[in-house]
């Protein structure tokens, strides 16, 4: 097993410290998740890693040596679109493929395959100017997975896509994970690196405020949500509880617990009053509830 090692990393513009001392590594293959709000420090993190900004402190590290095209094949997608807008697609691709090593035939057969998987494959011909800003971006993603990139970094990967580009970007993700890539992925979109990430990393104002395993993390928490949708009003039997709704819809109703004693005897008291649930769900908080009670403590 290979080892992205991040040590001490730390990065200052002017009197501004944007990244302060941030360490983790990834040391199997999975999604690490690297998040926090907009200039909490993730891009420029990615950045000193793979040496687009050299760190004022700290180190990292492919299995003990410094990150270069010639230590580790990687691919990144930035959070900034680069490709070429009046150059067609596929000699673009090509070329991409070329500046890292590749044949011209084996870049364009690699090109042509990652098309066709993530469904642009009629867009080949064509300038990438003419193509929306979601199809852009699934260019550029393919000119940084040209070359089969053993660590991959994403920086905001689903920002701008349309549900049905997400759904599919969400499909290669999870495939790149199986096949035993080591994956990077900055997002401020919780729900999105819950879905994903083994571990996480959360930055605030450049420090790390959490990291670790996710599921440990959250089963850490405890059990502290209950959903429950049921075709009769339960409004009255969670108001004589003292459970408060965090969120309500046409369909169900969720509430804050302390723990199972409080969801036992909501489902006790709906039970007495002849009130069937069709759902009954007892679950830890989410990465966004996490995230909120983290940033609300630093007030």
């Amino acid at each position: 097993m290979s080892v992205l090692k991040i040590e001490g990393l730390t990065k200052s513009f002017g009197e501004k410290v944007a990244v302060d001392s941030i360490s983790f590594q990834i040391d199997s293959p999975g999604v690490l998740g690297l998040i926090g709000t907009n200039g909490a420090g993730k891009t420029t993190t990615i950045r000193m890693i793979l040496g687009i900004l050299e760190s004022d402190e700290g180190s990292a590290t492919w299995d003990g040596f410094k990150i270069t095209r010639e230590s580790v094949r990687f691919g990144y997608l930035p959070e900034e679109r680069g490709i070429y807008p009046k150059t067609r697609v596929i000699d673009q691709l090509v070329y991409f493929g070329e500046l890292r090593g590749m044949t011209h035939s084996a870049a364009k057969a690699s090109a042509m395959r990652l098309m066709e998987r993530l469904d642009v494959t009629e867009y080949v011909n064509m300038t990438a100017d003419k193509l929306s800003k979601g199809n852009q971006q699934k260019i550029q993603l393919i000119a940084a997975m040209i070359h089969d990139p053993e660590l991959i970094i994403l920086d905001e990967p689903f920002s701008g896509l349309d549900p049905v580009n997400t759904e599919m970007l969400r499909e290669f993700i999870t495939e790149l994970a199986a096949n035993n890539k080591y994956i990077l992925m900055s997002s401020h979109q919780m729900a999105t690196v819950e879905e994903f990430s083994r571990d996480l990393v959360m930055l605030h104002n450049g420090k790390t405020i959490l990291q670790g395993n996710l599921k440990k993390i959250k089963a850490g928490y405890g059990h502290t949500n209950l959903v429950v949708r049921a075709d009769q009003d339960i409004r009255t039997i969670s108001e004589e509880l003292g459970l408060k709704c965090i969120r309500t819809d046409a369909q169900e109703s969720e509430y804050k617990i302390s723990g199972d004693e409080d969801a036992k005897a909501m489902l006790m008291r709906m039970t007495e009053r002849g009130v069937v649930p069709v759902r009954f769900e007892i679950r830890e908080p989410s990465l966004h509830e996490i995230f909120l009670e983290r940033m609300g403590s630093l007030k």
